[in-house]
């Protein structure tokens, strides 16, 4: 994608109290969603090795039971994370500059990649609450792989998440993440940006970015409130629909865990697609993997479920299929379970 070269014309005090205004939204909803939270939750787990029961240890019946019984379990979880979401995503396209974010996600380039996944840390966002930020990013024209990094780096880069880790499962499952999350956040990226489609703007339309950033005041609300109401329909409706019926799955998609697992490779990559497409709150595969490995599940699957139930799932998949290239969302799915694959080899290997 081409970059922005004409200079910024001069801009008064009430251009700015809209960035100051979206940074002063993401600081306080994010201190109270996530860095608030983790920051006690991290003492739990490095005083007890433990940060919660599995969010599958209800030993679901019937697939309409086991539907409704992790749909409230999954949004009890998450649902004041997918508001903030949705929040940020729809502020994201009225209070930024369209010229600021072109400047710094535009490009196709490694550099914009990586910035997309730097900005991502502060989020700790699972991969369903950041797809509406995702989807407003890419509405205001940033580039798939900056947009996917972004995406992919919230839940599987997730710091707190790392911490967590650690304290729980061990420093060595917390060092193979780090590495093959890395390698999946800026494989993805730079990949389906190859593959993607050519985007290219016109140099008028460029030259034009930096009128179009500073929008009538007076229209805010109602621009916001059209936003607001774009993304929400555009992604929540087939997010519940995709966790009923995933939810419903789970029958089918978690067998029974025993000891014929200890082995392991057998289920390497049925365990690795069924996390590809499954949903789970942040952090939520690491009492997963827990349990799992006490209940005798062998290395590779467990470790390729730490690697894939986070990265993507499939009603994520869904919320972003207006915002990129059906391909594109194959690839991510496809690359996510090699890294699982081969992370799980790794991980019988060394852990």
């Amino acid at each position: 994608m081409s970059t922005l070269t004409s200079p910024s014309p001069a801009r008064g005090l009430s251009f700015w109290w809209k960035p100051a205004l979206f940074v002063l939204v993401a600081v306080i909803g994010l201190y109270y969603v996530k860095w608030s939270p983790y920051y006690l939750k991290s003492f739990v787990a490095a005083d007890k090795h433990s940060i919660g029961a599995s969010i599958l240890n209800d030993s679901p019946g019937e697939p309409l039971s086991a539907a409704l019984s992790y749909a409230k379990v999954y949004f009890l979880a998450i649902w004041k994370a997918a508001v903030l979401g949705v929040i940020l995503g729809s502020l994201l396209q009225v209070l930024i500059p369209r010229d600021w974010l072109l400047r710094m996600f535009g490009g196709s380039s490694f550099g914009s990649a990586l910035r997309g996944g730097l900005f991502a840390l502060p989020g700790m966002m699972c991969t369903c609450c950041a797809a509406p930020v995702v989807a407003g990013m890419r509405r205001q024209q940033v580039s798939v792989g900056a947009a996917l990094a972004f995406w992919i780096a919230n839940p599987v880069l997730n710091p707190a998440t790392l911490i967590f880790m650690g304290f729980v499962l061990g420093w060595g499952f917390v060092v193979l993440r780090l590495v093959a999350g890395v390698a999946l956040v800026l494989g993805v990226a730079l990949i389906a940006q190859r593959i993607s489609r050519p985007e290219q703007m016109p140099e008028a339309a460029l030259d034009a970015v930096v009128a179009a950033s500073a929008p009538d005041q007076k229209n805010f609300m109602a621009r916001w409130a059209r936003t607001l109401w774009q993304l929400f329909w555009s992604t929540i409706p087939v997010y519940v629909l995709a966790v009923l019926v995933l939810g419903a799955a789970r029958v089918w998609l978690f067998p029974h865990v025993d000891g014929a697992m200890g082995s392991g490779l057998l289920w390497l990559l049925p365990m690795a697609i069924v996390g590809m497409l499954f949903m789970i709150p942040t952090a939520a595969e690491i009492p997963i993997v827990q349990t799992m490995l006490s209940l005798g599940m062998g290395m590779a699957p467990a470790v390729a479920l730490l690697m894939t139930l986070p990265s993507v799932s499939l009603p994520s998949l869904l919320m972003l299929r207006k915002d990129f290239d059906g391909k594109v969302l194959v690839v991510v799915g496809l690359l996510t379970v090699l890294v699982g694959v081969v992370s799980g080899l790794v991980g019988a290997l060394l852990l």
